[in-house]
């Protein structure tokens, strides 16, 4: 009966925080979001769900820091390095071809994977007619993002990510350092827009060349992944690229035929030139 009453609690706080606060976690996969929220019950010092769910309804403060539980705040510049050297080998090549170019980093947390897509673009001569939407759930995130600023300590991995990932110059040529930070060129930041988007409610904004939404879907239940897989063809212009992360696919979604293997290894896909 308790791992009953959990399941019962678990829909309840879900369902309260859709009310109150507007951020849509039906979706989301069970098993993770019962890992997340037993972790967080302790942070709170909540012996229940039910607990849990009556100081999120009754003490605003207690939302944000229970987001931070809620939306994976987990990332890495240039992580899975391979990925980004398939970008820049595979379809960096076609997105030269255009006079202009709309990129949308989905789920972007704290911004990791914005910069080096930007470095990316910058590299290949690519950033200035580049336009990049960084968009995340977690406002907190966001603002973390569009800061820069990252722990110095962090910078060897970034490095040496960066080398794999077929980097043209050093990193450092990126970055200033300062007080045990790491502060990213605000020239990077002069092409990127971050904003707020829930792939759950929100719609699509703008028509993209390239969507990259990385270790996301992983965490949505298939109704869930179904739908923004969804948005991602309704955004990508015709013979656009998608990438998802490496334990992703879109084999069994609704929407896999409307688009074929580009670099399969890399979960790098092309939507398809369909009628």
């Amino acid at each position: 009966m308790p791992h009953r009453n959990f399941d019962i609690e678990l829909q309840l706080l879900v369902d309260a925080i859709y009310l109150k606060y507007h951020y849509d976690f039906r979706g989301y996969a069970q098993a993770s979001l019962k890992r997340r929220l037993t972790t967080a019950m302790s942070r709170f010092d909540c012996s229940t769900l039910s607990q849990l769910q009556d100081r999120v309804l009754h003490d605003p403060s207690v939302f944000q820091p229970l987001l931070d539980y809620l939306t994976v705040q987990v990332s890495d510049l240039f992580r899975d390095p391979a990925y980004f050297l398939a970008l820049r080998e595979k379809v960096v090549p076609l997105l030269r071809t255009y006079p202009s170019l709309r990129l949308w980093v989905a789920g972007c947390s704290t911004g990791e994977e914005v910069y080096s897509l930007a470095i990316l673009l910058r590299e290949e001569g690519l950033l200035d007619r580049s336009l990049i939407y960084a968009t995340d759930i977690n406002t907190q995130a966001l603002q973390m993002a569009q800061a820069g600023v990252y722990d110095i300590d962090r910078l060897p991995g970034f490095t040496e990510n960066h080398r794999r990932a077929g980097g043209r110059t050093s990193l450092s040529d990126y970055y200033s350092a300062a007080y045990g930070k790491a502060v990213f060129d605000k020239s990077l930041r002069k092409q990127i827009v971050f904003s707020d988007h829930s792939l759950a409610t929100d719609s699509v904004f703008a028509e993209m060349h390239l969507v990259s939404c990385r270790n996301v879907l992983i965490y949505f239940n298939r109704d869930l992944q179904d739908r923004a897989v969804g948005l991602f063809r309704e955004a990508l212009c015709r013979k656009g690229f998608l990438g998802i992360g490496a334990k992703e696919s879109l084999r069994f979604s609704s929407h896999a035929e409307a688009f074929a293997d580009y670099a399969l290894a890399d979960r790098i896909y092309q939507k398809k030139d369909l009628p």
